[in-house]
């Protein structure tokens, strides 16, 4: 029931910016060791943690590889617009990230709690994703437009990283930055998704209905999100508001879904640097596998570790009701502890976990049975990260999991996890 091993990750680049035009060259070399080779046990207990994810994805306990993480060209003042570029090639892309605000609040916000929910590069992964395609930007002081058509590549788990995926995304968004106090951020955006690799697809309905669907999924989400800032005599107060709708074809049925998030925080002025938050987040669930229409938050293909730093969850069917502090005693330190309540939206539908597809036969998402319960677990974190210098950052991080109802049912020799790791980064 337990297991450790080891993982490095080296990127090298080569890069060159000129006045009109640059281009980057980046290779990378995942290499893992000692992985479980019988860390994963029959459904619906399935692959058991990170390792198992890795071996199951390479079929290998020490697998190695090298690849092009990215290489593309950027064409700068595209039809004679300044504050314009093109980017054709391979590159990491991020949804939610397009602007980086002065705000160190707003910046904050926007990297751990906007930011990958449903596009992003896997970066907790020792593989991670990319993209092939292009992508233009038109960005001014406080409005940024990106418009983005690619493919995403494969990864992840998976120590090789050269192929292409038949999954294209458009994507499209329109941000706007106020430049003045009390900052704030809103952006509305387009996401089209389609999947024609065929993968059995991951969802509540009988294995036999799902075995003879081979449709592609074509599936758009619109939404945005709003962000907002205010200093007060006693401290600074945050305010997050995100949400999505989508329609579309989850392969031979109709889909329709949904998510909300909402978020609060307060920093007061003391020697700690405290900042106190809270949030909710709220997904659709599908209460009928057999109604001719998909009802499950689809997520596309994000960085669940994001939202969900123990990953054995994500946002799809979900329901996160959490507190969480932050301490920056000292420029080089911080210290984050979560506390996460989780429920599944629909008890008629799965406890899903993954971030999206990563191998043309694997479909990405997992799904485990609910028994007809809500209560999935409660969850508490802590992570302490070291800033030594500019180079070098030092990260520990544990977890643990103590399973609700859902967790009881499926593993009844225990229903408590456990999740930790030390990390070290160079940048050179």
């Amino acid at each position: 029931p337990d297991y450790a091993y080891f993982a490095s990750l080296l990127r090298l680049s080569l890069s060159q910016e000129r006045k009109r035009w640059g281009w980057q060259a980046e290779f990378a070399q995942p290499w893992l060791a000692n992985l479980p080779e019988h860390s994963i046990a029959p459904a619906p207990q399935g692959q058991l943690g990170l390792g198992a994810n890795y071996f199951a994805a390479n079929n290998a306990a020490t697998p190695l590889n090298l690849f092009l993480k990215q290489g593309f060209v950027r064409v700068k003042g595209v039809f004679g617009d300044k504050p314009s570029s093109l980017r054709i090639g391979r590159f990491e892309f991020v949804e939610g990230a397009e602007t980086s605000p002065k705000d160190s609040t707003l910046a904050a916000l926007k990297r751990d709690r906007i930011a990958h929910r449903l596009i992003g590069n896997f970066g907790f992964s020792h593989v991670g994703r990319s993209f092939d395609g292009l992508q233009y930007v038109r960005g001014t002081p406080g409005t940024n437009i990106t418009l983005l058509a690619a493919r995403a590549t494969s990864g992840v788990f998976q120590v090789n990283g050269w192929g292409e995926l038949d999954t294209d995304i458009f994507y499209g968004a329109l941000t706007r930055t106020g430049g003045k106090k009390p900052a704030g951020e809103w952006r509305v955006f387009a996401l089209s998704y389609h999947d024609g690799r065929g993968a059995l697809k991951t969802d509540n309905r009988p294995a036999a209905a799902r075995a003879v669907d081979h449709t592609n999924i074509r599936i758009t989400s619109v939404g945005g999100h709003y962000l907002q800032t205010l200093a007060t005599g006693s401290g600074s107060l945050d305010a997050l508001l995100w949400g999505v709708g989508q329609f579309g074809h989850w392969g031979v049925l109709d889909h329709r879904a949904g998510a909300i998030a909402v978020e609060a925080g307060f920093q007061p002025k003391l020697k700690l640097k405290p900042w106190f938050r809270v949030g909710y987040f709220y997904s659709t669930g599908d209460g009928n596998p057999n109604d001719g229409t998909h009802q499950t938050f689809f997520q596309v293909l994000p960085t669940p570790r994001i939202y969900a730093r123990f990953p054995f969850y994500n946002l799809m069917n979900n329901q996160d009701a959490f507190a969480e502090l932050i301490l920056r005693p000292h420029p080089k330190w911080t210290v984050r502890a979560d506390a996460h309540t989780l429920r599944l939206s629909n008890k008629n539908d799965l406890w899903y976990v993954g971030g999206g597809a990563f191998q043309a036969t694997t479909f990405g998402f997992v799904g485990r049975p609910s028994n007809g319960s809500q209560s999935l677990s409660n969850v508490y974190d802590v992570s302490v990260d070291y800033q030594f210098n500019a180079h070098l950052t030092l990260t520990g991080y544990y977890a643990g999991a103590t399973g609700r109802t859902v967790v009881e049912k499926i593993y009844p020799n225990g229903a408590a996890g456990q999740f930790g790791y030390a990390e070290l980064n160079y940048k050179f």
